[in-house]
Formats: structure tokens, sequence, C-alpha cells
């Protein structure tokens, strides 16, 4: 079985729902939000 496949099959499992929407519910939150921002400009610089 391929790693693609396996992490598939958790992600349909009960535990791997509720991973899901954990990181749905913290992705909502303004602060998380504003640090992947400002994680993703550092990123983007970085690469010029």
């Amino acid at each position: 079985m391929s790693l693609v496949q396996r992490i598939s099959m958790f992600l349909r499992s009960p535990r791997g729902q509720q991973l899901v929407q954990r990181g749905r519910r913290e992705l909502a939150k303004p602060e998380n939000q504003r640090k992947l921002k400002q994680l993703a400009s550092r990123l983007s610089s970085r690469r010029r």
C-alpha cells in the first residue's frame, strides 16, 4: 500500500475526520491566519 493510499484511508477514518475539523477550526482563527501570511511572505522573499 502506498503512502498516499494510507494517508487517504486515515483521513476517511473517524480520527482523521476529527483532525481535519480541528485544523479547519484553527485556520478560522484570525491570529493563525496572520501567522500563516507572515510565514508565506518570509518564504516567498527567500526565493527571490
